[in-house]
């Protein structure tokens, strides 16, 4: 609880407040992400809440809540509040270390405690790399709260982002849009954290591991979650939590991507690879590359192999 404390008022003492409202960008499509506005806020116990001079788009109060047009994830690195997604819902407590996640069109509310206030670190994001995360569900309505955050390194991605928001100017940085993408990965890991015991999140790393060194011989996933000590069911979907695949369909992307090194850097037969990665044979081999990319090994190296001649010849 002291280090918790002392970490809390180190972030009070280099972390000053600040908002900022980036403008849209011609360059963002380009980038597939970008920074839209950012903040920082101790909000004193009995302090007005949200501190004015916010956009009018993103002003809102207690009672008539709030729909953005982009996404935002907060922070609550100390004091406690509510937050209430999709009405009529009961507001639930919110606490510090819980991020939240606000998804485009959605209503909501939230505010701190009036007697304990709170601090919050915020983002705004858009763009395609947005789109792409809420279309395959990495963001849901069913799983905006995660209280970890701290232990998936949140905090430090977010202040990584502020300490270069507070001074950029006022057009696109790529900058900015990388250290994004680091908030968004610290998301995920809390997500991670939330949803798997810790038994759980042993297991699916020790199993990723395993499928790493060893995805050219043959698997079986149901009993390596037995070895492993955990039911196949939970495993199997922690496990896509954790990788962003099935585990039967993360030996394959192993073994395609392999296969994709070598049609590029050998002269090596379909059957020759299939045999070195697994497959049966070469049938199957070029099946699943088919599946995954639409074309065959066979068409995919000619023609990634003829451009690489051409630009030689440039």
């Amino acid at each position: 609880m002291g280090l918790l404390i002392f970490r809390i008022q180190n972030m009070h003492r280099i972390t000053p407040n600040y908002f900022r409202y980036f403008t849209p960008s011609a360059e963002m499509p380009a980038w597939g992400l970008e920074l839209s506005a950012a903040g920082y806020t101790y909000i004193a116990s009995g302090s007005v809440y949200p501190p004015a001079r916010h956009p009018a788009d993103h002003d809102f109060s207690w009672s008539h809540g709030r729909v953005l047009e982009a996404l935002q994830i907060i922070l609550v690195t100390a004091g406690r509040g509510q937050l209430e997604l999709l009405r009529p819902t009961k507001p639930r407590a919110v606490n510090a270390g819980t991020a939240f996640a606000l998804l485009p069109h959605v209503w909501h509310r939230y505010r701190p405690d009036p007697e304990h206030g709170w601090t919050e670190s915020w983002i705004e994001l858009r763009g395609p790399i947005v789109d792409n995360l809420l279309a395959t569900k990495a963001f849901r309505s069913d799983n905006h709260v995660h209280t970890d955050a701290f232990a998936a390194g949140l905090d430090a991605a977010l202040e990584s982002v502020h300490a270069r928001a507070r001074e950029a100017g006022p057009g696109f940085e790529p900058e900015l849009a990388a250290r994004a993408y680091a908030v968004l990965a610290a998301w995920s890991r809390s997500q991670a954290t939330a949803v798997q015991p810790s038994h759980m999140r042993r297991a699916v790393i020790a199993a990723e591991r395993h499928l790493m060194e060893r995805h050219t011989e043959p698997v079986n996933v149901e009993a390596l979650a037995r070895k492993l000590g955990v039911a196949y069911s939970h495993f199997r979907r922690a496990f896509r939590i954790h990788t962003g695949y099935a585990p039967w369909k993360y030996v394959l992307h192993l073994r395609l991507t392999q296969a994709r090194r070598l049609l590029l850097s050998s002269d090596a037969t379909l059957d020759h690879i299939a045999a070195h990665l697994g497959f049966s044979s070469g049938f199957h081999l070029s099946a699943a590359f088919k599946q995954v990319y639409g074309i065959s090994p066979d068409r995919w190296r000619r023609q990634l192999l003829g451009n690489t001649y051409n630009r030689s010849r440039l």
